[in-house]
């Protein structure tokens, strides 16, 4: 079972590393203002503030804002493509691989929760350079969906020939659930998911009774 991360994990390969030093506890100090308050919301000085350092440590480890914002996506974020990749390779039917997709897209966003939902509120407002980045890493995601979603219609398990469509409602519910998942809520994680993927393989194949 996933659990979020306190933001001082690095990740090599799909192994944690731990990651501890000043460095460190900024990107932890940053990222926990970051989803909290947005990155205009955020500033060098309130960082340094949370953290008891003076501003001058940060500029010290990072050339600004955008570059403190863009270290934390290249260690959460940024590495969400190629887990999705492995998990759409895990074979069985495209029903299962869609499925296994799901969880280890759930399980990423909950593991790193406040990273990806500075990602998904922030990634607009940036330089053109870190927009670039952001945009990258969405549109691998996107194609991703789009295509287990094409093999699922292949199969007659979708009738829509809208696949990219299909594929931005479901992304839109995974990506909603970084809003309102709390990790001490009373249901246990796994049911959370199990909940999500049923609602969102029944929102792509259609109801029992076959209706559009």
């Amino acid at each position: 079972m996933e659990t979020e991360h306190d933001g001082t994990m690095g990740m090599v390969g799909d192994m944690p590393e731990e990651r501890t030093g000043r460095r460190e506890d900024l990107l932890r100090v940053a990222a926990d203002l970051f989803s909290e308050k947005g990155f205009y919301g955020t500033s060098i000085r309130g960082i340094a503030k949370k953290l008891g350092v003076s501003v001058s440590v940060i500029y010290h480890h990072f050339e600004n804002k955008e570059g403190l914002w863009s270290e934390i996506i290249d260690y959460s974020v940024r590495i969400l493509p190629r887990k999705l990749e492995l998990a759409l390779n895990g074979g069985g039917s495209a029903t299962d691989r869609f499925r296994q997709l799901l969880r280890a897209h759930l399980e990423a966003s909950a593991y790193y929760r406040k990273e990806s939902k500075m990602f998904l509120v922030d990634i607009n407002r940036l330089s053109v350079a870190g927009d670039s980045v952001g945009r990258d890493i969405q549109r691998r995601i996107l194609d991703i969906y789009v295509q287990v979603i094409e093999e699922m219609r292949r199969e007659g398990l979708i009738r829509t020939t809208h696949t990219k469509i299909v594929a931005f409602n479901v992304l839109g519910v995974i990506n909603w659930y970084l809003r309102w998942y709390r990790p001490d809520g009373p249901m246990p994680v796994d049911q959370i998911y199990e909940e999500i993927i049923s609602f969102v393989l029944y929102g792509v194949i259609g109801n029992p009774s076959g209706n559009c």
